[in-house]
């Protein structure tokens, strides 16, 4: 349900880092690491599902728009998520 705007305290512009600023040149990363590390958090760290869950809905849209700046290898196997690095 959509709140008034007088009703939130803090409003500020929203803005995205760029990949370079996010992701080591030399490493690949899971989607999940992605999101960890665009929120300031490191790669392995614990979080419960849902937080998780809402990381990944801001770091897919994130990936997406910087499609051009990222590669992606296959897994290593089947069971296994997909790596993205620096292009």
């Amino acid at each position: 349900m959509p709140v008034p705007r007088s009703a939130v305290d803090d409003v500020r512009p929203l803005s995205f880092r760029e990949p370079e600023e996010v992701l080591d040149e030399d490493k690949l990363y899971t989607v999940y690491e992605v999101a960890r590390l665009l929120q300031g958090l490191e790669p392995d760290a614990d979080l419960d599902r849902a937080t998780e869950d809402v990381l990944l809905d801001w770091a897919i849209p994130w990936m997406v728009v910087n499609r051009e700046a990222l590669v992606f290898a296959e897994p290593e196997a089947d069971d296994e998520p997909g790596r993205y690095g620096l292009a």
